[in-house]
């Protein structure tokens, strides 16, 4: 199930990349950002309502709300970036750049969550990162 998943979050996030960059012809992309993270916000909310998830918030501890915070903050921050850099540049070259984040996240899960790094994920990243270089080239 987690395959599907991963495949339809892939398949979405090609989606908002073509979409965005439509959509934010002639707007500031800041704003543009700020409109994109209400539409977010409220299917969240909607989602946690509609599964009865809220009365988990009271169960969340200081150390996961910090953490949750530091996320979101985060991706506020790579969201303004992306959409800054999809006003400005073609998708075909930001979204491999983007994708680099594969890469960067194999590498802080290894220094801070203690998780191995193999062979195969070693080999995955060098690819990955001579693909994004030959295709943003």
């Amino acid at each position: 199930m987690w395959f599907v998943l991963a495949i339809l979050s892939a398949v979405f996030a090609a989606l908002t990349s073509i979409l965005a960059k439509i959509g934010i012809d002639g707007v500031n992309s800041n704003l543009a950002t700020a409109i994109r993270t209400v539409v977010v916000v409220g299917m969240a909310w909607a989602l946690v309502f509609i599964t009865g998830a809220q009365g988990g918030i009271s169960e969340i501890d200081r150390k996961s709300w910090i953490f949750l915070i530091l996320s979101g903050l985060a991706t506020g921050a790579s969201w303004l970036c992306y959409y800054k850099a999809l006003q400005i540049g073609e998708v075909s070259k930001v979204v491999p750049v983007d994708k680099l984040s594969i890469v960067i996240t194999l590498v802080l899960a290894f220094i801070f969550l203690h998780e191995h790094f193999t062979v195969k994920s070693a080999v995955g990243s060098v690819l990955i990162t001579a693909g994004v270089l030959i295709m943003a080239l």
